[in-house]
């Protein structure tokens, strides 16, 4: 009874810092990854501006407890976003796949050279040879810088790995046409997931299903490849459109009809014109 009397536990205010608002915590995450190069302080300010007064230690409380790094790594994890977001118009990849294939020498292994343009996803077959050196390339370097058709026009930047066929000469007929040559670190093809994405796709929905007995068929082959996966192939990273749809896409009259290539392995379902 005494302990009961005595106990003021109900009347006692609570100590502590007051709970952070949502608007607060909303506006800290917002200032993080709007301004890669802000710290702490610099984000404390700024509330301060706004009449949310935060200590730096909370700030750096809500930034670890939503994955977001410290100022100097979240500035060197998102410079590379902020380059393709800033140059996303201008901006190509290259990058080689290999296959082989039968010839009257025995099996060969042939080298396709894709190249990408980043903002419509649009690729091109740069090459396909068997052998590779610094003049096929450098010729190359020219067929896509064509003035008049070359796949490069307009492109500032082409992202490239540091596959030796890459060389300084190959590179330097770019540069002299004003495309700069942006060469990724070693052992990283997730800064150029986008392509790989699409060797991954021409090869199992194509090349890997297929013996090719000498290279007019493995042309063919990707030939139709392209043309199904410009103007057939649905794609997620575009909203799940297709790159060059005809203007028949979105009919909701007409019998449905299938278009098939390379003997059905590709498939393309559209509605007839009535």
């Amino acid at each position: 009874m005494v302990a009961q009397k005595w106990d003021y536990s109900e009347h006692r205010q609570k100590v502590g810092r007051p709970p952070v608002s949502q608007e607060t915590v909303d506006l800290v995450l917002r200032f993080a990854r709007e301004n890669v190069s802000w710290g702490y302080d610099r984000i404390q300010g700024a509330l301060a501006n706004l009449d949310h007064e935060v200590s730096d230690q909370t700030i750096g409380n809500i930034l670890k407890a939503h994955g977001i790094e410290p100022a100097p790594d979240r500035k060197r994890q998102t410079s590379w976003k902020v380059f393709l977001n800033a140059h996303w118009d201008v901006l190509a990849s290259i990058d080689f796949t290999a296959i082989e294939i039968w010839t009257t020498g025995g099996l060969v292994t042939y080298y396709l050279l894709f190249v990408m343009e980043r903002k419509t996803r649009r690729i091109h077959l740069a090459a396909c040879t068997s052998t590779l050196g610094d003049d096929f390339m450098k010729q190359v370097a020219r067929n896509l810088t064509d003035p008049f058709d070359g796949f490069l026009q307009d492109k500032r930047y082409i992202l490239m790995d540091r596959d030796a066929s890459f060389s300084a000469a190959f590179r330097t007929v770019l540069e002299e046409v004003g495309v700069e040559p942006v060469r990724l670190p070693e052992q990283s093809p997730n800064l150029n997931a986008h392509l790989e994405r699409f060797h991954l796709s021409i090869k199992s929905e194509c090349l890997s299903r297929m013996i090719f007995f000498g290279v007019k068929s493995l042309r063919r082959a990707v030939s139709a490849y392209l043309d199904h996966y410009h103007r057939e192939r649905n794609h997620q990273s575009l909203g799940n459109r297709l790159i060059e749809p005809d203007h028949n896409v979105g009919r909701i009259d007409g019998e449905i009809e299938c278009r098939e290539r390379l003997g059905g392995m590709l498939r393309y379902y559209y509605r007839a014109a009535a």
